[in-house]
């Protein structure tokens, strides 16, 4: 899946706030189906399951993203 075929709630700035232009910023996408892909840095805390990885994002961009679905 492309990144293009994404929709992004997340790193693009509010009001005054610059945009995370560069993409390598923690964000929530969200997939045509409805499921979410998360880009953060990579975490060891455990082990995951072969096909799963670990990701670790501030707290602000979970709020950012349910903010951008209006659930906040």
């Amino acid at each position: 899946m492309a990144r293009e075929a994404l929709i992004r709630l997340t790193g693009a700035g509010e009001g005054d706030e610059p945009p995370c232009g560069s993409d390598d910023c923690p964000n929530v996408y969200r997939t045509a189906s409805g499921s979410f892909i998360v880009q953060g840095l990579a975490s060891d805390a455990f082990a995951p399951p072969e096909g799963e990885a670990l990701v670790e994002i501030p707290e602000e961009t979970f709020k950012e993203a349910a903010r951008a679905l209006g659930w906040l």
